[in-house]
């Protein structure tokens, strides 16, 4: 009688235990979840992006008029407001006389903006507006935010699978024993080789899978697809980070924390897609869902 009673302790205890973790974790996540919609809203999140321009050699005019190359958003800045000027990769922006654009916070006329041989990127405003120069590849072009755009006001977060801990899968990394190279695409139809520190190999339903992992900030990168993706979740994929693991290879995959990439939200960003390796054949019913009609 009295071992029965022990057993039957035990299991209150090793069910409160598992409770209060199962609560820890569901915590841990909506945490995860707020600092994603803080960071969508923010000044460098993706839902203020308002245009992508395209730079070509010599000279483009800009504003917010029907005469000039680059059209920026009706009303927000003067309809000729100046022209950039390309030359090999340095970007010079010349500023007409009515307009008032302020580069790394100083009012100038004239500025080079954006130059291979320069470790820093210019800042330029307008107004609402904020811009700065990109490079993809061979591309070199102009990415505008406005502050105040009423899609920030209006975003109150993304659809979302529930969450469920059995998506928190374990995973092996084997690290590559020589340099080696993932090709990835973007949206854009370019494709180069990104450095990758090797493979995560994991267990669903019992049976190994592999995803090829990338490096960023300090951390592994994921580009996956899956059964969901076109459907309940986007068409391109998502994104997931994980820990880098250590001496024993071990890490973490919590697909709870598999998010949309920039594309869901703005038709203004040059996402990388899913390599083919990477498209799970099963669904993946965690993480965010598709945003809008993106």
């Amino acid at each position: 009688m009295r071992s029965k009673i022990v057993l039957y302790i035990a299991a209150i205890l090793f069910t409160g235990i598992a409770v209060t973790a199962q609560t820890a974790y569901q915590k841990g996540i909506e945490n995860w979840k707020q600092k994603r919609i803080e960071f969508l809203r923010s000044e460098n999140g993706w839902l203020n992006l308002a245009g992508l321009y395209w730079l070509q050699e010599g000279k483009s005019s800009f504003g917010s008029g029907d005469d000039v190359q680059l059209k920026f958003p009706k009303g927000s800045i003067n309809e000729n407001a100046g022209y950039f000027e390309l030359k090999g990769t340095t970007v010079t922006i010349y500023i007409n006389e009515s307009t008032d654009i302020k580069v790394n916070g100083r009012s100038v006329k004239k500025a080079i903006v954006f130059s291979t041989d320069s470790s820093s990127a210019s800042v330029l405003t307008s107004g609402s507006l904020k811009w700065s120069i990109i490079k993809r590849e061979d591309k070199i072009g102009i990415r505008l935010r406005d502050l105040n755009s009423p899609l920030v006001k209006e975003f109150e977060g993304t659809a979302r699978f529930g969450t469920d801990s059995l998506w928190r899968i374990k995973a092996y990394l084997k690290k590559a024993e020589k340099p080696a190279n993932v090709f990835i695409t973007n949206i854009i139809g370019q494709t180069n080789a990104q450095s990758s520190p090797g493979k995560l190999f994991f267990t669903y339903a019992g049976k190994e899978y592999v995803l090829d992992a990338l490096e960023e900030e300090h951390q592994l990168f994921i580009v996956f697809g899956d059964a969901t993706s076109g459907k309940e979740t986007y068409a391109a994929g998502r994104f997931l980070y994980a820990d880098i693991p250590g001496a024993d290879g071990i890490t973490f995959l919590d697909f709870n924390k598999a998010y949309n990439p920039p594309c869901a939200f703005t038709n203004y960003a040059t996402c990388p897609l899913p390599p083919k390796q990477n498209i799970l054949p099963f669904a993946i019913t965690a993480g965010e869902k598709t945003y809008g009609h993106h």
